[in-house]
């Protein structure tokens, strides 16, 4: 019996150079996604073309098919048919005598959100179902159905704060995979910055040391760079470690002494540092907030579909964590990307509606139905905003409407929304009157997005 995906997997696989062209291979919500050794030798016309695709681009080096919500399925027949092993980045040995590419300021911030992104999709996932345990709970509580004293809501709390908490351990995990180190050392080292007596002594100011050296202590919970710079390290420390070590005691040697050569490096170097960075990436968007308020979060929105499609979205990971902890609310990043995405389903309701043949009307109204049940806008965006171009012209003049109002009424979100669709709208639940003034702003982004792009509409030739 055929499978759904099998024909999609052969054009994939060889227009993209075969199994052999692959140094890493994974997927988001919505995309495959390829690092490839030689993109030179890739056949785009042929992917764009294949029934299954909904768009294809490059972002920082990688190749992005995007399927839509069942890339899941597509993606296991992929790994299937090319004999790919899942989630895991093909033998870079493969690579035979490929040039190097030249250091530059463009390659090095390329690599550097490749790396952040490459990291952090994999647990995409887990935030949407964690994000949206929080909706669960919180809505039985306002309903009167659970309330907060329930050992229930109590395990439900915990678990909907446990993947923030526990970002540094989940991302030791996602980040050894992208940088090919060892998933158990990222983890471990991950689990380090968050054990309780260290945890402590960053509250209580105690001062340590390793190896005579002095340890910047800190509380990296729910912080996302200090580990990802970690095992990017760990990944050349290993490798060196195995160069010299006896294959014989390879087994012990390697992780133990990887261990004791990172633990300085991390303690002292890597883990303070990439707080830092952390933390001064969040105080300069908190800064650009408070200086411009409204007038930052409509430029923010307005920006966001074309974040969203290079993969720049995810930088902002850093930033609202660190707003969670310290704030405990955000009012920049999630309220804008909340009303991009909602404006992605206005744009696309508005050319289900305006268009003249029925596949059109069918795939527009279907990318509507994933971006406000779903949250997923990647099928909107590529499948009908971007590819049409007028309706995301349209969609992100109703970004910058609805972001306006909802920096002008100072509009914050509490919970990390799981979804990004009309799931999220309770995440707005807070002091005073910020769901109103939220679903005001929201209410006017769409309304500005579906009058637009209906008058806009798209060229008779494109349907």
């Amino acid at each position: 019996m055929k499978k759904k995906y099998e024909e999609l997997s052969k054009i994939i696989l060889n227009s993209i150079g075969g199994k052999e062209n692959i140094t890493y291979f994974q997927h988001c919500t919505t995309r495959l996604r390829f690092n490839l050794k030689d993109r030179g030798i890739v056949d785009t016309k042929s992917i764009e073309n294949a029934d299954q695709v909904l768009g294809i681009q490059w972002s920082n080096d990688e190749l992005q098919i995007i399927i839509g919500p069942a890339v899941a399925d597509a993606y296991a027949e992929i790994c299937d048919f090319g004999g790919l092993q899942k989630e895991e980045a093909v033998d870079e040995n493969l690579d035979g005598n490929l040039e190097k590419k030249k250091l530059s300021f463009k390659s090095v911030l390329m690599a550097i959100m490749d790396g952040i992104s490459g990291s952090i999709t994999p647990i995409i996932p887990m935030m949407i179902g964690g994000g949206m345990i929080k909706v669960f709970y919180m809505l039985a509580n306002m309903a009167g159905i659970l309330p907060e004293t329930s050992p229930t809501y109590q395990i439900l709390f915990w678990l909907g704060d446990a993947f923030i908490y526990f970002f540094p351990v989940f991302l030791g995990a996602t980040a050894a995979k992208k940088f090919g180190a060892n998933q158990g050392i990222g983890m471990l080292l991950g689990a380090l910055l968050i054990y309780p007596s260290f945890i402590t002594a960053a509250t209580e100011g105690t001062a340590l040391s390793i190896f005579g050296l002095p340890v910047y202590v800190a509380n990296y919970s729910t912080t996302v760079i200090p580990i990802i710079m970690t095992v990017f390290v760990l990944s050349k420390v290993e490798k060196l470690v195995s160069r010299y070590c006896p294959d014989i005691l390879k087994s012990f040697v390697v992780p133990t002494g990887s261990l004791l050569i990172m633990l300085p490096i991390m303690l002292v170097i890597t883990a303070p540092l990439g707080y830092y960075i952390g933390t001064y990436v969040a105080d300069a968007v908190i800064w650009i907030y408070e200086t411009i308020g409204f007038l930052g979060v409509s430029v923010l929105c307005a920006l966001l579909p074309l974040m969203v499609m290079t993969g720049m979205h995810t930088m902002m990971t850093p930033y609202w964590t660190s707003a969670f902890a310290s704030l405990g609310y955000d009012p920049f990043f999630l309220p804008a990307m909340i009303i991009s995405n909602l404006n992605q389903f206005s744009a696309s309701l508005a050319v289900s509606l305006k268009a003249k043949t029925k596949k059109v009307k069918s795939t527009a109204m279907s990318c509507a139905v994933t971006a406000i049940v779903g949250g997923v806008t990647e099928p909107a965006m590529f499948g009908v905003t971007l590819k049409y171009k007028k309706p995301l012209y349209a969609a992100m003049i109703g970004n910058a409407a609805g972001g306006l109002v909802a920096g002008l009424l100072g509009v914050a979100c509490y919970a990390f929304p799981g979804s990004g669709g009309m799931f999220a709208i309770v995440t707005f639940a807070g002091p005073g009157n910020n769901l109103v003034y939220f679903l005001i702003a929201a209410v006017i982004g769409i309304v500005v997005t579906f009058v637009l792009t209906y008058i806009l509409g798209i060229e008779e030739k494109e349907v």
